[in-house]
């Protein structure tokens, strides 16, 4: 299956629904706190993306998942479905997010704290976003996938964290995955495929406090840390330009200064 390289009217379109997906992380947040469900997170988002944005949430129905979103709570790794269990002071849940707008996929996620959490669930969160910044920081025509992988693995196991390796990044556009393109989270410089300009993908590190050891539930889709501690991850959907890539699912909150000078 060949790489599908977007033309110029195809990243547009990308940059739209990218924007939508950033939109729902954006309107969310005011909604985290101790006492709601996951189910009731589903069904904002669910009203916000079809009613609002006149859209199509992704997930629904995407190989059977039952939801509109991903709600993946403390030691829950990705691919969390949303119940009636209601979100404690303490806890840490990533919300990931994939909009069609017009026949193209913008997906990213992000960690929310419930209230307090504990320094070390702060700190697990920030160099969970550090990574993914590092490797978008690297992203440009000419550079492989092996380098931001290892540079990506590099970071969190020099912060005592670990890699899951199970689950990685991956192309999108009119297709939800493209399967030719794997964006993996560790590996090896100088191997792998070398970016494009016109590639669009994904990366979305998963980062476990302790063993990457992790399990899938019986629900076929819900992925846990096997040492059930804490993990975290956060996605973007990037396009691969001239000089570097541009990241269509940018939240307002993000400086990309700050992103891009480190």
């Amino acid at each position: 299956m060949p790489i599908i390289l977007k033309s110029p009217d195809d990243i547009e379109k990308m940059r739209i629904a990218g924007r939508l997906a950033a939109e729902v992380l954006e309107m969310i947040e005011q909604f985290i706190k101790p006492g709601i469900t996951t189910n009731q997170l589903n069904e904002i988002a669910h009203q916000h993306i079809t009613e609002n944005q006149k859209a199509i949430p992704a997930t629904l129905n995407y190989h059977g998942f039952p939801k509109s979103i991903c709600t993946s709570v403390n030691h829950v790794v990705c691919h969390g479905i949303p119940n009636d269990k209601p979100l404690k002071k303490g806890d840490i849940i990533n919300v990931d997010v994939t909009v069609i707008k017009e026949g193209f996929h913008g997906d990213t996620s992000k960690m929310f704290a419930v209230g307090n959490i504990p320094p070390f669930a702060q700190r697990l969160i920030q160099v969970t976003q550090e990574c993914l910044y590092i490797g978008i920081r690297m992203v440009k025509p000419g550079v492989y996938l092996g380098d931001i992988g290892a540079a990506i693995q590099q970071h969190a196991q020099k912060n005592h964290y670990s890699i899951v390796r199970e689950y990685c990044g991956h192309g999108i556009g009119r297709d939800f995955h493209e399967e030719a393109l794997q964006i993996l989270h560790y590996g090896k410089p100088g191997t792998g495929l070398k970016i494009q300009k016109g590639m669009t993908f994904t990366i979305e590190p998963m980062v476990n406090l302790g063993s990457r050891s992790i399990r899938l539930l019986k629900d076929n889709w819900t992925v846990i840390t096997k040492d059930h501690k804490l993990s975290a991850q956060w996605e973007h959907t990037l396009a691969v330009t001239d000089t570097g890539c541009e990241i269509l699912t940018l939240r307002a909150e993000e400086d990309l200064k700050q992103i891009f000078s480190k």
